[in-house]
């Protein structure tokens, strides 16, 4: 049976670890205290990673960053927009193509766009952080409150 661990985790520090790209750290929750920290991956002390492998049923590994997912939600809302001459720069912009810029500047100058994108990424975010959580029995909050408290 596995045991539930009621602590308090800071949803700020938890929404980083997860959507950090650095592939030049290693983030880990300590489920006792709900600590979120990382360790560099370039540290060389095997008793750090020995006590991290040991400790297992305490510090859990968070997931790396994945831009697959996130180039699918930015296609997925891409293909949502209505107007067709923004969907069409922002899918050459996806492409990579030149001479279209970051999406994000682009949507600068469509700030309904840019905030129903922001919100899409954010209800993303929470539910996966929520269920990773919930998988390792931590529970939180509803996340649409946690949301609404970052904001």
């Amino acid at each position: 049976m596995a045991v539930i661990h009621n602590v308090e985790i800071v949803w700020d520090e938890l929404m980083d670890a997860f959507t950090s790209g650095q592939s030049d750290r290693v983030y880990f929750l300590d489920r006792y205290t709900g600590e979120v920290f990382f360790i560099p991956t370039t540290l060389e002390d095997e008793d750090v990673w020995q006590q991290m492998d040991n400790g297992r049923d305490r510090f859990l590994e968070i997931p790396r960053f994945d831009y697959g997912v996130e180039r699918q939600l930015m296609s997925g809302f891409i293909g949502a927009i209505q107007d067709t001459g923004l969907r069409s720069i922002l899918n050459g912009s996806l492409a990579g193509r030149k001479p279209y810029g970051d999406i994000k500047e682009i949507l600068s100058f469509f700030p309904e766009e840019e905030e129903r994108l922001m919100a899409m990424k954010d209800d993303f975010l929470a539910s996966r952080v929520k269920t990773w959580l919930d998988e390792n029995n931590l529970f939180t909050v509803d996340s649409e409150t946690l949301l609404s408290s970052r904001m």
